[in-house]
């Protein structure tokens, strides 16, 4: 099997005054690539915490996490951050753009941390533009674009550095249902054409898009079933 994500006995642990509170207590998982997976769970389940170690925005009390082979569980600071430049799209509920700057300046934005130069920053841009479906929208600034389209910009920003995994943070949470399902049928694309897609949220007809649904509960992982 090609494990993108392999994580074995993962614990996360916060402190709160005198007392630790134990938020994910020994998770094994693993991810292969290619797979098109739904993180589901009630508030306090740990789906959040679970995601930011995923994205590696944290790590981990004690247990791996190995992404694509590499062992992030003990990572600096810098060392994160290049790995979630390179080897992770996020896609957040708020879109996360610059206000200021155009579609195409946005989507570029990683490719400049990666040392890409302006012309292939430009070029990369435009084609992952064209295929969310935004050619005709690259110089428009985020306050002229729909929510839809803002998040199709978010879309492209995550794909535009050609990451090992896509992961989406309640990605219609702020849609409409009309341009919810738009959005998620981009994600089904982006799924068919190889990407890995990790897909957190607490809508079950999302989660349906999804082959794969891992359920947490009380910082364990409740059921893990594909269903596709």
């Amino acid at each position: 099997m090609n494990s993108v994500i392999k994580i074995r006995e993962i614990k996360r642990d916060f402190p709160l005054g005198q007392e630790v509170v134990k938020v994910l207590k020994g998770i094994d998982l693993d991810i292969e690539k290619g797979e098109y997976v739904a993180l589901m769970g009630p508030s306090g389940s740990g789906k959040s915490t679970l995601m930011n170690l995923l994205g590696c925005l944290d790590t981990p009390t004690s247990g791996s996490y190995l992404l694509n082979g590499k062992d992030v569980s003990n990572m600096s600071d810098d060392e994160l951050a290049d790995i979630r430049n390179t080897e992770i799209g996020f896609v957040f509920q708020t879109f996360n753009l610059l206000p200021r700057t155009t579609a195409l300046e946005n989507v570029a934005l990683p490719m400049i941390y990666a040392g890409a130069s302006k012309s292939q920053r430009a070029d990369r841009a435009s084609e992952v533009l064209t295929d969310v479906g935004l050619a005709d929208r690259m110089d428009h600034k985020p306050n002229q674009l729909s929510g839809g389209q803002r998040q199709r910009v978010a879309v492209g920003r995550a794909l535009v550095n050609k990451p090992s995994i896509i992961l989406a943070d309640e990605p219609t949470g702020n849609l409409d249902s009309k341009t919810s399902a738009e959005i998620m049928d981009l994600f089904d694309e982006i799924h068919s054409a190889g990407n890995t897609v990790i897909i957190v949220t607490h809508e079950e007809d999302i989660a349906e898009h999804a082959h794969r649904v891992i359920r947490l509960k009380d910082g364990m992982v409740e059921s893990d079933i594909r269903t596709k």
